[in-house]
């Protein structure tokens, strides 16, 4: 029976009630002009028994709300929004941090509000399409490269997106710097092809995110940011590169003199993604002092291990927390667990998001 991960944990100032982290994940839940819902501040607060929260990413501007119906924190009705979220989870005991997400190229200019465009490290186009809900499938559109004065105000827009999270009552944030969105399209150097202090070296790639980190740190205190990495990604066209290791190694070292509250660390192989090699994963844990968070494919006995070994401080779960709003009770409890409806992941409405049952609805 596990014993450390539900137990209660420390991150920063904060007790959480146990080493369960919920994962960020889109839903889509939010207006079409990236509102946050009342059913949002319901499906979160149905899963305040982890220990800590993360949202789904959220557009620190309207440039950077590149997908259908992802909600925003950057205006006042968002702000107010938000509100209800964290209200609703703090009334249950729980904690929760606002993933901060700028969606970069990884976008449609249906998706953006009149003044917005699709923007980008450089002018890269993705592979692929994207869902739009008016027009269907679209390609992804070739994003306009930001200039080196553009990039300095777009890590101000991190900073006051993470003021506006403090506002809304959140306990910090988590910079989104994984999965192909912009701070990826930074380091990546098949996105980014700028001859500028953001491109070329793997020390150049990596300033942007760590502008972000340290200007968010100082605007609300770095026991209240978070930073989420994922080296080995091939997520929305990012390609691998030769000097992987050296980027995340010198990007966590760099992370930890800043003096950020936790890397969260994410590992998509049970989703066909590229293995993280062990040996990326001792680096940084020996590169970065603080809360380590390790995400990908775990269940409570494989969690229990890592964190007795001390290589990660938190575990982060994800699709399972879609489908049991008790997760934490029904792992405690060796319950079997609900299997999620893949059809409404990421389509508006409370169908598989917030009437999945309880153990003592299926108990009745």
């Amino acid at each position: 029976m596990a014993q450390k991960l539900f137990s209660e944990a420390k991150l920063g100032n904060l007790t959480l009630q146990n080493h369960i982290v919920m994962a960020p994940m889109t839903r889509n839940r939010a207006t079409a002009d990236h509102i946050p819902t009342d059913i949002m501040a319901t499906y979160y607060a149905q899963r305040a028994s982890v220990g800590l929260i993360i949202t789904e990413g959220v557009g620190p501007s309207p440039n950077g709300e590149g997908y259908a119906r992802i909600p925003g924190i950057h205006n006042a009705a968002q702000i107010a929004g938000w509100k209800k979220v964290t209200e609703a989870v703090h009334a249950k005991g729980g904690k929760i941090f606002a993933q901060i997400m700028h969606t970069g190229r990884v976008s449609h200019s249906i998706h953006l509000s009149e003044n917005a465009e699709v923007v980008a490290p450089s002018a890269v186009a993705a592979a692929g399409e994207i869902y739009t809900d008016t027009e269907g499938m679209k390609p992804f559109p070739t994003p306009r490269a930001l200039t080196t004065e553009e990039v300095k105000q777009t890590v101000q827009e991190y900073v006051t997106a993470a003021k506006n999270a403090i506002e809304a009552g959140f306990d910090g944030v988590e910079i989104h710097g994984a999965n192909g969105y912009l701070i990826d399209q930074f380091i990546s150097p098949n996105t980014n092809q700028r001859t500028d202090e953001y491109g070329g070296s793997f020390e150049n790639r990596s300033r942007f995110l760590l502008e972000v980190a340290e200007a968010a740190g100082q605007a609300i205190g770095l026991d209240k940011v978070g930073v989420r990495v994922s080296p080995y990604g091939v997520f929305n066209d990012i390609k691998p590169f030769d000097d992987v290791d050296q980027t995340f190694t010198y990007i966590a070292q760099k992370l930890n003199e800043i003096g950020i509250v936790y890397l969260h660390l994410v590992d998509h192989t049970s989703m066909g993604a590229p293995i993280v090699p062990d040996t990326i994963v001792s680096a940084i844990r020996e590169a970065y002092k603080g809360t380590l968070i390790l995400s990908g494919g775990y269940d409570a006995e494989r969690a229990e291990t890592v964190l007795e070994s001390g290589l990660a401080d938190l575990v982060a779960f994800g699709r399972p927390l879609i489908a049991n709003p008790d997760f934490v009770e029904r792992l405690q409890s060796g319950s079997e667990l609900n299997q999620p409806d893949f059809s409404t992941f990421y389509t508006p409405g409370e169908k598989g998001f917030i009437d999945y049952p309880v153990l003592e609805e299926v108990n009745r």
